[in-house]
């Protein structure tokens, strides 16, 4: 029988135990602080042949992540789900711009690593932060905070305190893709676990969560690029 293995994770404010498969594969057991390893261990047992199934579901993928974009002329990059090509040319505001192309001055060009990523992460807060927002609004459901995050693995999360987290490289995805994203972890704000009541919150708000869902299990290993 294959070996399981996982990480205990414990919270004095959490009040159930979740189960997290993550998308480098590695399984994280969130419990609350009093319950006995003995009792984890039972119930990962129980929920063995459903990790197993999640271990070997498509999205979780092992293969490199993709080698990041050269900041040069006729390159191309992401943003809400079109590729835009890169031109190193003068800018009005000296830095990134956003036009037809991906206008890039030829004094940041050689800032390779963060020219692009700096740009995104400026985006993600413009353009995600509000419509974490409003969704909230939209649910009925209030946060301690949301923030804009660098998160390899994860493309958002709701802590145990009420605070949702949401990965800055999403801004490369279709809007329709961010907003599943935001409401599948603000709904964690209703339903901690992935029940079927979980996955009907989400359903109701983002019609297209399925198409979003096969969006990101084609595509997501993009989005990973290093900028």
């Amino acid at each position: 029988m294959k070996e399981l293995n996982y990480k205990i994770v414990r919270s004095a404010k959490r009040k159930t135990l979740t189960i997290t498969v993550e998308r480098d594969r590695s399984v994280v057991v969130h419990v609350p602080q009093k319950t006995p390893e003995d009792e984890v261990h039972r119930i990962m047992d129980e929920k063995r042949q459903w990790i197993l199934e999640k271990l070997r579901h498509p999205q979780k993928y092992e293969e490199p992540v993709p080698p990041g974009k050269e900041v040069v002329n006729g390159e191309s990059a992401l943003y809400l789900g079109r590729e835009y090509r890169i031109e190193v040319t003068d800018t009005r505001s000296g830095d990134v711009e956003l036009s037809r192309h991906f206008l890039v001055p030829p004094a940041r060009q050689a800032k390779r690593h963060k020219v692009l990523r700096d740009w995104y992460i400026s985006q993600a807060q413009d353009k995600i932060l509000p419509r974490a927002k409003q969704h909230a609004a939209e649910l009925g459901v209030n946060f301690k905070s949301v923030k804009i995050v660098d998160n390899r693995y994860r493309w958002g999360s709701c802590t145990v305190g009420d605070s949702v987290n949401l990965n800055w490289r999403l801004i490369k995805a279709p809007m329709f893709v961010i907003d599943y994203v935001i409401v599948h972890e603000l709904a964690h704000l209703i339903e901690a676990n992935h029940t079927a009541e979980f996955w009907s919150i989400v359903r109701a708000k983002t019609a297209t969560m399925e198409k979003a869902k096969s969006w990101l299990k084609e595509h997501g290993q993009l989005l990973e690029e290093e900028v």
